[in-house]
């Protein structure tokens, strides 16, 4: 493959990269949307995690991986893991700000990075990875908790839960107008 070849795929992974992680925070987002304060803070069971608690654990997963992304350890020794799985004295103001934070800084990296970063070498917890590894976990660890919020938000809504994607029983109807749409 040629230089050319290798930038164009390079582009077309950043590109939906950041596509993905955009699609994952407007999919919690819109689950968060739908719960009270209440709901927000409950957990499902005393082993769950609420959905605050995984606000807290993603904002600071994402400060502490995409904070000089390139240059230092993905693991930053003023990130207290453990303690982002205890809310105390939390609000959710505080923290959905730490969340915004979080999203626009990956989001801003994705954006910033050239095709031949990826194969750069970055660290995370003293392991290397290249930064192609280092966005796809973060895609997969980002994915993972997305789901959790969701579920924990349907559980708490119930019948009033809001579908985040095509409505049950609907999925003919919805492939006939797609296909409408593209013909």
């Amino acid at each position: 493959m040629t230089d050319t070849g290798l930038t164009d795929i390079g582009t077309l992974y950043l590109e939906e990269a950041f596509r993905s992680l955009r699609g994952h925070k407007r999919m919690a987002d819109a689950a968060m949307a739908q719960l009270s304060d209440e709901q927000f803070f409950a957990m499902p069971s005393e082993e769950s995690n609420s959905v605050a608690i995984i606000v807290k654990h993603v904002a600071g997963n994402m400060r502490s991986r995409f904070t000089d992304f390139l240059t230092t350890d993905g693991e930053k020794p003023d990130r207290k893991r453990d303690s982002e799985f205890i809310t105390n004295a939390d609000n959710r103001a505080n923290l959905l700000s730490a969340w915004e934070q979080g999203w626009q800084l990956v989001l801003d990296t994705v954006k910033s990075l050239r095709p031949d970063d990826l194969t750069r070498t970055i660290t995370i917890r003293a392991e290397p990875h290249t930064v192609l590894q280092a966005i796809n976990r973060q895609i997969g660890h980002t994915a993972q908790h997305v789901g959790q919020i969701v579920f924990v938000a349907k559980h708490w809504k119930g019948s009033d839960w809001q579908t985040l994607s095509v409505p049950r029983g609907q999925s003919e109807q919805f492939n006939a107008e797609m296909r409408k749409k593209r013909s």
